[in-house]
């Protein structure tokens, strides 16, 4: 990947950091924050949405695009989900646990709480809100985070609802879940401040360790989410979607940053070759008799071919602006917002059926010489009209270079076009929800993680990499609720890290296991109702039916300890069998000999008890 002068090229970032809280109930109801599988729906419901005009009377870009696409969107309904969700009942005020929650992560991050923070309403019409709008409320503001760069100012800091799960997407529309609607979600805004992918890779890495501290959020794949801001001084803001994971952050602005500065260069000889983008037209009679499938199909279908020449435009069309995109893959992810399959143009043709003979007659019917290109869509007459008219106005954007606009990130670092930047006319106050004010005062700093390694290392004497362990992972809070419970520190952390670990690898599903499942183990390990050397086939036997309580589980399972008197009965049985054994080697035979009382005891002993005994009985005959 090409490395450049990021001072240079005047490159400006931003973070938007987007992770769910760990509350008992979702924001705006008492319905738990739980997710399902969609096999597990009770119900299901359509809806289409439409965008809504601001209190200006205004409507925004992104949604007004958006709504062009008329799609069906299905929502799955679970027991756990209720009439909030579906849009039918009025929200509840807003979650006491999430405020406080985001107001202990804006002391973290030295923010100014809001006086009265007012809940408002972002319109979003993809389907992923029942209501075709997301509720959001500012509550704190003016942050600063350090870098090894600089310090990173933190513009805001918002209490919202989470989307709906998306599940499946068709041509016909979209099917969501209903489980993760209202899950409480914080979004933390950065201000321009960042000047390079390390930076940025940095500052996220610094807000998520700051997020984790708190103990009150969720872990795992989809509870945080990335969006990064974009632009070099020529370029322009461009705004990318759903970066998953840190380790990603760096690679998609430098492909951003190699994106724009690509389309600058094209802007830039585009100009010099003084190119101009010609009217949209019907060339379904090039391709009456076209061998191309695509073609061929979509005309079968009572469908049409549009083009639009590009005059200018020859080998640019073509040109790559990323890697595997080109300026084609722009005008074709225009021409699919519109219910396209795509585009076809003449920098790829002949090919995908289409014949030199045709391509020549295509430049004709349009009136595109040797040094213009032309794209083309074949589709349903409607869908062939607006995508080519999408692709045709993508293309006078490369005219002048890049284009402010939203994009998602794509799995293998690159990003694809969404919509137009949202603006302004997208909020407006949500008039069933009252403001609330903010008491900060009444919130403790939360530890660092950092500072948490550190106790855990002196307070508990964890050794430094178990500290980290488990201050950093997701076990954190039960650790500490375990722990002040009473149960060994380093029982706990063993527990949690390496025991799970093993249990997974051995393909245990260890996920099914509930912080009640873990927590009850452990208790009775450390009461010594239930020995040491259980504790994997009590885990074992709760993640492979969750149902049970880690009592029934013991009884079922015949897990409890045995008694003083039956460990010596056992040992004693094992030392007579191998008594010339012990006699020639002393104490060298104990090792394995531990291996056998333990066998004979079923693994229900404790195991220092039984190394004790093990050693009198040794004694006794040498």
């Amino acid at each position: 990947m090409t490395e450049y002068d990021y001072d240079d090229l005047g490159l400006v970032a931003g973070l938007e950091i987007h992770q769910q809280l760990d509350t008992a109930t979702k924001l705006f109801c008492n319905c738990p924050t739980e997710l399902r599988e969609p096999e597990e729906a009770t119900r299901e419901f359509t809806r289409y949405l439409h965008p809504t005009r601001s209190e200006l009377g205004e409507i925004d870009d992104a949604a007004l695009e958006e709504s062009k696409v008329e799609r069906e969107f299905t929502y799955l309904g679970y027991d756990t989900t209720c009439l909030v969700e579906e849009d039918d009942e009025p929200p509840a005020e807003l979650d006491e646990e999430a405020l406080q929650t985001v107001l202990e992560i804006a002391q973290l991050m030295e923010m100014e709480p809001v006086d009265q923070a007012q809940v408002m309403r972002k319109i979003v019409v993809d389907g992923s809100n029942t209501t075709g709008f997301q509720r959001s409320s500012l509550v704190a503001t003016e942050g600063e985070i350090e870098t090894s760069e600089g310090g990173v100012g933190i513009e805001d800091l918002m209490l919202e609802e989470e989307s709906a799960k998306r599940v499946e997407e068709t041509d016909e529309g979209v099917t969501y879940s209903l489980d993760r609607l209202g899950i409480p979600l914080v979004e933390i805004g950065t201000k321009p401040d960042i000047a390079s992918p390390e930076q940025a890779r940095e500052a996220a890495a610094r807000i998520g360790m700051l997020l984790r501290s708190t103990g009150k959020v969720k872990r795992g794949l989809g509870t945080i989410r990335q969006d990064v801001n974009v632009s070099i001084a020529e370029g322009a803001r461009v705004e990318i979607k759903g970066v998953q994971s840190l380790d990603d952050i760096d690679d998609i602005i430098r492909t951003e940053v190699g994106r724009q500065v690509a389309l600058v260069e094209i802007g830039h000889e585009l100009e010099a070759r003084e190119a101009e983008i010609g009217e949209t037209r019907d060339v379904t009679e090039v391709f009456v008799d076209t061998e191309s499938g695509v073609i061929r199909g979509a005309l079968e279908a009572d469908g049409s071919v549009t083009a639009v020449p590009l005059y200018g435009f020859d080998g640019i069309v073509g040109r790559e602006i990323a890697p595997d995109r080109r300026l084609g893959t722009e005008l074709s992810d225009h021409a699919k917002r519109h219910g396209a399959g795509g585009i076809f143009h003449t920098d790829e043709l002949p090919a995908y059926g289409v014949t030199e003979d045709e391509v020549a007659a295509l430049k004709a019917a349009v009136g595109a010489g040797e040094n213009d290109a032309v794209a083309i869509v074949a589709a349903e007459t409607a869908v062939a009209e607006s995508a080519i008219e999408a692709a045709a106005e993508r293309a006078e954007f490369a005219l002048e270079g890049v284009p402010e606009e939203t994009r998602g990130a794509n799995e293998d670092g690159t990003t694809r076009y969404l919509r137009p930047l949202p603006g302004a006319a997208r909020m407006y106050p949500e008039t069933d929800v009252p403001p609330v004010e903010p008491d900060p005062s009444a919130v403790p700093e939360p530890e660092l993680l950092t500072e948490k390694v550190e106790r855990y290392q002196n307070e508990y004497d964890l050794g430094e990499g178990l500290a980290e362990q488990v201050a950093y992972g997701k076990h954190m809070p039960l650790f500490e609720s375990v722990v002040a419970e009473g149960v060994d520190p380093t029982l706990a952390a063993t527990t949690l890290e390496s025991t799970l670990t093993e249990l997974r690898r051995d393909d245990v599903p260890v996920e099914e296991l509930t912080d009640a499942h873990l927590e009850g183990g452990l208790v009775l390990v450390d009461d010594g109702e239930v020995p040491q050397e259980a504790l994997e086939d009590l885990l074992t036997a709760l993640a492979q039916e969750p149902d049970l309580t880690p009592e029934e589980a013991v009884e079922r399972e015949d897990l409890g300890g045995v008694a003083e008197e039956e460990v010596r009965e056992a040992v004693l049985e094992v030392v007579e069998r191998n008594a010339s054994q012990v006699e020639e080697e002393g104490m060298g035979a104990f090792s394995g000999l531990m291996g056998e009382c333990m066998g004979a005891l079923r693994g229900k002993a404790d195991g220092d008890l039984v190394s004790q005994v093990l050693r009198e009985e040794i004694e006794k005959l040498t």
